[in-house]
């Protein structure tokens, strides 16, 4: 390797890669060293530009914990997170979007009809659908996880004062595949500042906020698991967001409710809905693996 250059050191990368390594992970080594030395070579990339990328990713590694992953907040904003969704998802099944940083596993079950507001404040909003097929069959053995930020745009694990696991929730669904709940209207909010993203966001002159959302995992045997959101139509933020998770088919619409009007059969909180609320109603489509 003495006479490496800057023209042959992705060949001379690649040349240091066993016969028998796996093809697609070869493929995507030679691809991933192909476009970065390039980036290096096109922008002419100095020691101290260099010192400030690495420098960033060493402060993303000490932020992250458990219950946050700021590798993930940075693929987010940098529009990759969306991307990969995007190249991943199915045509004739419900757009994925973004899972986000603050995702955490071990959420408690909750029934379909449960109440999952309880004792937040804020807007209640009953959410109900069915999850089918792209024919509009039922989807049966399908399991369903919900999480959100409570009134004041934080999840459980960012806010001291919110119970574990607060606002989360897997629910079971029937051979129906239909789903019920009541919750609270999410806010907007910012993605985390205090890190490197929010530094490389401040740099970029660009904003951290986020539409309000709602998150959802669905799997069910024999299809493919889906990782998605839901934002409301009427959201300032809508085609603003900061990590690009906003898809057409992924827009809901808050219904405005009175007292009396039909709700979901079984539904867990129907007595004490005395006040005005908000109804969603939403399928969501899975297709099969393979």
């Amino acid at each position: 390797m003495r006479t490496v250059t800057q023209d042959t050191i992705t060949e001379a990368f690649l040349a240091t890669c066993s016969k028998e390594v796996d093809p697609r992970l070869r493929f995507i080594l030679e691809q991933l060293a192909n476009h970065l030395h390039q980036f290096a070579i096109k922008t002419g990339l100095t020691h101290e530009e260099w010192r400030k990328g690495i420098s960033l990713l060493r402060k993303a590694g000490e932020i992250s914990d458990d219950e946050r992953d700021e590798f993930v907040l940075l693929s987010d904003v940098l529009g990759l997170s969306s991307l990969i969704d995007m190249i991943n998802s199915a045509p004739d099944g419900t757009s994925s979007s973004v899972l986000g940083p603050f995702h955490i596993l071990g959420a408690p079950a909750l029934p379909v009809g449960g109440d999952l507001k309880r004792d937040n404040e804020g807007a209640t909003v009953v959410i109900a659908g069915q999850v089918r097929d792209a024919d509009g069959n039922p989807v049966r053995g399908a399991a369903m996880e919900i999480w959100q930020t409570a009134d004041n745009g934080l999840y459980s694990n960012q806010d001291p004062t919110q119970p574990d696991y607060n606002l989360r929730a897997r629910m079971t669904l029937g051979d129906d595949g239909r789903y019920a709940l009541t919750t609270v209207r999410p806010a907007p909010y910012t993605v985390p500042t205090d890190g490197p993203v929010g530094e490389l966001l401040h740099g970029m002159g660009r904003h951290p906020w986020r539409p309000s959302h709602l998150h959802f995992i669905i799997t069910a045997p024999g299809y493919r698991s889906l990782v998605t959101e839901l934002f409301p139509d009427d959201d300032p933020y809508l085609d603003e967001d900061a990590v690009f998770g906003v898809r057409e088919d992924l827009i809901m619409e808050y219904r405005e409710q009175k007292p009396g009007d039909p709700l979901p059969e079984g539904l867990e909180a129907a007595d004490r809905l005395t006040d005005p609320y908000y109804r969603v109603d939403f399928d969501f489509v899975l297709v099969p693996e393979g």
